[in-house]
């Protein structure tokens, strides 16, 4: 039996897996009793509530009409004064409480919410729920956030606008930089402005955890009262997430229930020191650690570009939750944009499409590669495997191609490999020459590399030169780790071979220079 090489280095803990593995999906089991009580209590209170909402929303439309005539959204927008400010301030926030209240919600406050000129900004989390709109009646119908399509839909565009929102196109380039200008521009008015409400999670998730904090909240750099929203029900019928149950189906859910408890708790204002207020990450990230204390919920670095890889996923016909990777995180330790990630995700689809549960097993790795499962690959599908399950999933892929491929996919080791496959050196690596040399690495004496051979030889000369190498290497960066692997193992049975005291010399060799090849273990946390 062959030795069993021992890594030097020991995992990077900051690469695994997180607290919570799906933040976006709603998993509520409705129970055979759940569902009759749901029925019969919704044949009752359902078209009375709906009726009553109705009729309160016809009340709230021509009021918001009133309020918003004529009254500009962009360009040199003051906030409202004198009878415009009354109607919003008193009349809608009423009206909101009242529509709510026909729903079934019944809201509990706690905690005491700060003045504009002592917080301009108010930070809700977890945002988990079209629901959440509630936080607004309750703190005031201050400013929030809003795409500028929300304006166009029925009726409730129109509320929207009753709110001055600071807007955001994703048609224009400029877009983010002119609102986080806009939020900088309200918060430091000195009051001024009412404040300014935003969800800084930027998408649902199941209240599991808090994922990534954007920026915009934290880059004015003043004081931010955190608010935390709870709904603590025996049956959640109000979580909306990429996952479960559709908005119509919880809308229905929510309105068969006797009532509907929501928590609002105001924090006490997080006033930034001058290191937070110079760097808005640090910011961010001590609010949302005081915000999961207080819930007693882990963070994750999830954000919302995870969101877009899960629907690539579904694309891809990988489960949605296979395009979960902590995007936050990974975007920042491995240098890659989304851009890059989806790319690889494209990669990791064309291995596991097949594959039920979206991760690879080495005998799927090894069809992949065109390889019989050895020694060699068996090494290299344990680098890829971080938490030792034997399957690797998107995100271990992820961190396996950036950190352990790509790095060894240089021109030198190329050109290593070219040169021991070109045996005569005549730039040139006939399939007979490729056939030897792989039956010799993998040690299977009828290994037919027709197939890979081919595959490589994208002129179909009968050979490969360096470019055409080059080039496959490029695109399939397994195969250059492989060999490296390949050169690892042979130099280490040569160690074992050696005498003790050419052992003990050749193992400080080694590890001076597994200290330079592991990439993936040496990175800063």
């Amino acid at each position: 039996m062959p030795p069993q090489r021992v890594f030097a280095l020991p995992r990077q803990q900051s690469l695994l897996l997180p607290a919570v593995i799906n933040p976006f999906v709603q998993d509520t089991k409705l129970s055979k009793a759940a569902l009759i009580k749901c029925v019969l209590l919704g044949i009752l209170l359902a078209p009375i509530r709906s009726i009553i909402a109705a009729l309160v929303l016809m009340v709230t439309w021509p009021v918001s009409v009133i309020i918003t005539f004529r009254y500009p959204l962009k360009g040199a927008v003051e906030p409202m004064t004198g009878w415009r400010r009354f109607l919003c301030r008193r009349v809608m926030a009423a009206l909101g409480r009242a529509y709510y209240f026909c729903l079934g919600f019944r809201v509990v406050v706690k905690g005491k919410q700060a003045t504009s000129s002592e917080a301009p900004i108010l930070a809700v989390a977890p945002h988990s729920s079209f629901f959440d709109g509630i936080v607004c009646i309750v703190a005031g119908l201050p400013s929030t956030v809003s795409r500028v399509e929300n304006l166009a839909t029925p009726i409730f565009g129109r509320f929207v606008r009753c709110l001055q929102p600071v807007l955001v196109s994703r048609k224009d380039p400029d877009s983010r930089r002119n609102t986080i200008q806009e939020i900088e521009k309200r918060a430091k008015s000195g009051g001024h402005w009412p404040q300014v409400l935003i969800f800084p999670e930027g998408t649902c998730t199941n209240r599991s955890c808090l994922i990534t904090f954007k920026l915009g909240a934290f880059i004015p750099g003043v004081p931010v009262q955190p608010v935390l929203m709870r709904y603590p029900n025996t049956l959640d019928t109000v979580t909306w997430t990429w996952q479960g149950f559709s908005s119509w189906t919880l809308l229905l859910l929510t309105l068969s229930q006797l009532y509907t408890t929501v928590e609002i708790e105001f924090l006490p204002p997080h006033i930034p020191t001058d290191e937070e207020k110079k760097s808005p990450p640090l910011f961010a990230s001590r609010v949302r650690e005081s915000m999961a204390q207080a819930l007693g919920v882990p963070v994750t670095d999830h954000t919302y570009e995870d969101c877009r890889l899960m629907i690539s996923a579904g694309e891809l016909t990988l489960p949605m939750e296979a395009g979960l990777v902590e995007f936050t995180k990974i975007s920042r330790k491995l240098n890659l944009k989304w851009d890059n990630v989806r790319k690889e995700l494209e990669g990791f689809a064309s291995m596991a499409s097949s594959c039920k549960g979206g991760r690879i097993t080495i005998e799927e790795f090894a069809r992949f590669l065109k390889l019989p499962v050895n020694p060699v690959l068996e090494e290299l599908f344990a680098l890829f495997d971080r938490n030792g399950d034997g399957t690797i999933d998107f995100r271990e892929y992820v961190i396996g191609v950036t950190i352990l491929c790509r790095p060894a996919n240089t021109e030198d080791v190329l050109r290593m490999a070219f040169q021991l496959f070109d045996t005569d050196e005549d730039e040139k690596i006939t399939r007979e020459e490729f056939t030897a040399l792989l039956r010799s690495a993998l040690g299977v004496s009828d290994l037919n590399m027709t197939k890979l051979f081919k595959e490589i030889d994208a002129d179909c000369s009968g050979f490969i030169t360096f470019s055409e190498f080059q080039a496959f290497a490029t695109t399939h960066p397994e195969y250059a780790k492989l060999f490296t692997t390949y050169l690892e193992l042979q130099r280490y049975q040569a160690i074992q071979e050696a005498s003790p005291g050419e052992l003990e010399l050749a193992g400080q060799i080694s590890s001076e220079e597994k200290q330079e090849d592991s990439t993936s273990d040496k990175k800063d946390d």
